[in-house]
């Protein structure tokens, strides 16, 4: 069972993590960081092992150098096909993020993140 309250986010720039992390603390998440997608994969991974798996995911398009949330997903979907994961870019006309559903993903995010549209699309993932 999901520990409803636990969040994964899964960007490269500390700020990023940063924001994001206290604007989920206001809405009563608990956030957990990986820098990249193997990291977000070994701490999704450990976390499901451990009896306490994420609620949901929130993962950064692309990482430069490293692995991003357009391969990453397809390897949490093996771990767990169920993961609500939202994919985030400050690319708003990014083909994934206007079709992310097609890309495994189950909303779209675009960056700044702005604390009422955080709300409504974790609210719309979680009702899903």
């Amino acid at each position: 069972m999901a520990s409803l309250n636990r969040v994964l986010i899964m960007d490269d720039e500390e700020m990023v993590r940063e924001v994001l992390g206290e604007m989920l603390k206001i809405l009563g998440y608990e956030p957990e960081f990986a820098i990249d997608g193997k990291e977000a994969i070994a701490k999704f991974l450990k976390a499901k092992q451990d009896g306490r798996p994420f609620a949901f995911v929130i993962m950064d398009l692309t990482v430069p150098g490293g692995m991003g949330g357009k391969e990453a997903i397809w390897e949490l979907r093996k771990i767990d096909p169920n993961i609500k994961v939202i994919v985030s870019s400050g690319y708003a006309k990014d083909d994934v993020l206007l079709q992310y559903k097609g890309y495994g993903f189950d909303a779209a995010l675009v960056k700044p993140y702005r604390l009422e549209e955080l709300k409504k699309t974790i609210d719309q993932v979680m009702q899903s």
